[in-house]
């Protein structure tokens, strides 16, 4: 069938392309490109996504930071003092808030991280590790804190812990003056060194140790607990250790570096010793190429170092630079923790495609309809303006104006694009020059980063974003609309670029420069490869996300800004944090019965995730019972994009989830907007029965519409069971494999 979307308009944006394509990449040893041009005699396909460059620049380019831009500042009265817990060296930069310590540096500081595979809670000049044990019900998954071993020195005179260093792998944590904790995420051991000359050392435990006993030198220790849990402790030096009671260990005068491990199994005891002499002291994760993230260590000791690699860590790792212990494991919240021997790794996502239209294309026959759709919605948008004034919904609503554009480029209908051009410079402008009515973005120097003028008095406004909660959610709206924007009004996109890219910035800077504006990776966790939306909130089980979906649009939108404004770099990075959400997502928050990743019992009752945290799954949505189960769908699939194709691949899965979901659409009080999204899922593989439904809606989500349903259900192509298969179709799929 004719593709439709303007024959013109498409080889036009294929030959830009290819110009692009050619400047990208002229300078990678003039490797052999597959051709790009399309058959003159058949109409051509939808424009594929275009290649990156081969490497990423730590920064944004010197263009970009000539046109650095900050939001009026304020001094916001609801954010937390900083001051108590972290180092005075690390004040004068930006501070992360959405970080795997961040309990660690709030109120205070004394609720549990998870620091695979331990829970570490400070308490009173000392702390505490637990291997926690993990429970399931149907409804959740958690892990429980239990003061196995409680660690500190009578030295340790100050009331509060510090955070001296901290990098995207680790956070070095310090009981002034005796101890240092190097907190490495993944290590089977709890390092400690002392800080100054010989300490005492005490080591305590809410069980009973029922015996202790150590080799001929000292050095090492085997600790037997009334939990039936056996420790291993080595240290560098000879440690005097005697049991004062039964649950009470002491050391006097000691001087160096002790290393403490579970024994999960007793077989595990030789491949601990072997590797107990070299250990990690920081961890940092190198976003080098596109859709390559590598970790690097910074280690002591000597030897080779083992840490451990999570499920998702496993599926990606590039095994030609570390060693698999495939039988050596701990248990977690994240799926079995497996040893990995290695100074660095390398962890390569499948490449994404960036592209402003659908993958297939759309058949002439649908054209009709969708132009009559996009006509009411396009005239709506004049008589009913965006009146919200909270950041989160009216980023949604320009995202939805903004795909109109989109749309009526693709069925070749560009009469309404104006309307739709004038809206959103209407409504995103005042925004950006702070002549917004009722709210706006403002800098906040203290943690750094942007908040809103609601948000920046009352910490519950705008769902948090004035204490950093969310912030990828809403500005990934934002920069939705502004990509689009600046693609059919360039004049607008330079006017505007500064306020752009540092709406980008806030939750994407890359640089780990001290005078950077604002936090490395804000919302990113380079370790579990997937963003977190808690801000400056104090979790008992740590940081939290719902919903995926949201955090793929913040990232692929950026993308899309840089694919606007020529920008590679960006391009690169946001496509490579796209491919990387979109992993970890499909892992751990879309559920399959009987993969093993999850009890049976919660993995029969579930096919999707409601809220994920770092110590507990949760089934139940922030908004939403765990029974309304069409929410927990539509969290996961708004907005509904072309990238949500890839985050829904695996279409059996799909028609699964929907299997799930359709029953509860017959419950009383079902929101037409969520049934929405039942029907966009329900059309990836039967798109007829999905068209007859979406007819019959009297209403859509607040960022979604007719013309975008019957766009999504109209591209689907034909159904054939599997996973979509476009990737073969990435012209830069070379510069990772």
């Amino acid at each position: 069938m004719m593709e439709l979307g303007g024959r013109l308009l498409r080889r036009l944006t294929t030959h830009i392309n290819i110009i692009i394509t050619k400047i990208f990449t002229e300078d990678i040893n003039n490797r052999p490109q597959p051709s790009q041009i399309p058959d003159q005699k058949k109409p051509p396909p939808p424009p594929p996504p275009l290649p990156l460059t081969p490497s990423i620049p730590p920064t944004m380019s010197s263009h970009h930071h000539r046109r650095r831009f900050l939001f009026p500042t304020t001094q916001s009265p609801v954010l937390p003092n900083p001051s108590p817990y972290f180092s005075s060296n690390l004040l004068s930069s930006p501070l992360p808030t959405n970080s795997f310590f961040q309990n660690f540096v709030l109120k205070n500081g004394d609720q549990p991280e998870y620091i695979h595979p331990y829970l570490i809670k400070y308490t009173s000049s000392s702390l505490s590790l637990s291997y926690p044990s993990r429970y399931a019900t149907p409804s959740f998954i958690y892990q429980t804190f239990t003061a196995d071993l409680t660690i500190s020195s009578p030295s340790n005179s100050s009331p509060n812990h510090l955070i001296s260093s901290f990098h995207d792998l680790s956070v070095t944590l310090d009981l002034p003056p005796a101890l240092r904790f190097f907190l490495v995420r993944g290590s089977p051991f709890v390092t400690f060194a002392t800080l100054a000359g010989p300490v005492d050392i005490s080591i305590a435990s809410v069980h009973a140790f029922l015996s202790v006993t150590s080799n001929s030198t000292f050095t090492k220790y085997v600790f037997q607990l009334n939990s039936n849990q056996t420790f291993l402790l080595y240290s560098s030096s000879p440690l005097q250790l005697t049991q004062s009671n039964v649950s009470l260990l002491t050391a006097p005068g000691f001087d160096g570096v002790i290393r403490i491990a579970v024994l999960p199994q007793p077989s595990f005891e030789p491949v601990l010793d072997r590797f107990s002499s070299c250990y990690p002291v920081s961890g940092d994760a190198s976003l080098a190429r596109p859709f390559c993230v590598e970790y690097n260590w910074v280690k002591k000791g000597w030897g080779d170092l083992l840490m451990l690699a999570h499920p998702l860590h496993l599926r990606l790792l590039d095994e030609n630079c570390a060693t698999v212990l495939n039988d050596f494991k701990f248990r977690s919240i994240d799926g079995d923790l497996v040893g990995v021997v290695g100074d660095s790794w390398v962890l390569k996502a499948d490449p994404v495609p960036l592209t402003w239209h659908s993958t297939k294309g759309l058949s002439e026959d649908s054209q009709e309809e969708i132009i009559a759709a996009l006509r009411k919605d396009v005239d709506a948008l004049s008589s009913t303006p965006v009146s919200t004034t909270s950041s989160y919904f009216f980023g949604k609503a320009i995202a939805r104006a903004a795909r109109f554009a989109l749309i009526a480029e693709e069925v070749g209908f560009p009469d309404v694009i104006p309307s739709v051009q004038q809206f959103l410079k209407n409504s995103i402008t005042p925004w950006l020059d702070g002549n917004f009515n009722g709210n706006g973005f403002l800098y906040d120097p203290k943690w750094g980063g942007i908040v809103t003028k609601q948000g920046s008095v009352d910490s519950g406004a705008d769902f948090g974003f004035g204490i950093f909660n969310d912030h990828h959610y809403h500005l990934g709206y934002f920069l939705y609309a502004m990509a689009v924007l600046s693609k059919i009004d360039p004049a607008w996109g330079r006017r505007f670029m500064p306020q752009a890219y540092s709406m980008v910035a806030d939750f994407m800077t890359v640089s780990r420069k001290p005078e950077s504006t604002y936090t490395r990776l804000r919302c990113f966790d380079l370790w579990k490869l997937h963003s977190w939306a808690g801000g400056l909130t104090e979790f008992a089980d740590g940081r939290n996300q719902e919903s995926t979906s949201e955090a793929v649009n913040a990232y692929y939108s950026a993308a899309l800004l840089g694919l606007s404004y020529g920008d590679a770099h960006l391009m690169s990075v946001g496509s490579t944090l796209t491919a990387f959400e979109i992993q970890a997502a499909q892992m751990w928050w879309h559920v399959r019965e009987g993969e093993g990743l999850y009890e049976d019992d919660f993995s029969r009752e579930n096919r999707l995730m409601g809220v994920l945290w770092a110590n507990k799954r949760d089934s139940g949505l922030w908004f939403a019972p765990a029974e309304w189960k069409e929410c927990r769908l539509g969290i996961q699939v708004l907005p509904l994009l072309p990238i949500t194709e890839v985050l829904f691949q695996d279409v059996g899965f799909v028609k699964e989830l929907v299997k799930w979901t359709l029953p509860a659409l017959s419950r009383e009080g079902v929101g037409e907007g969520w049934k929405g999204f039942v029907y966009a899922m329900e059309g990836m593989y039967d798109k007829e029965t999905a068209l007859v439904k979406t007819r019959a809606l009297n209403g859509f989500d607040d960022g979604n519409s007719l013309s975008n349903m019957l766009w999504w259900l109209y591209s689907r192509g034909d159904y054939k069971e599997g996973v979509v298969g476009w990737l073969r179709s990435c012209w830069y799929r070379q510069y990772c494999h």
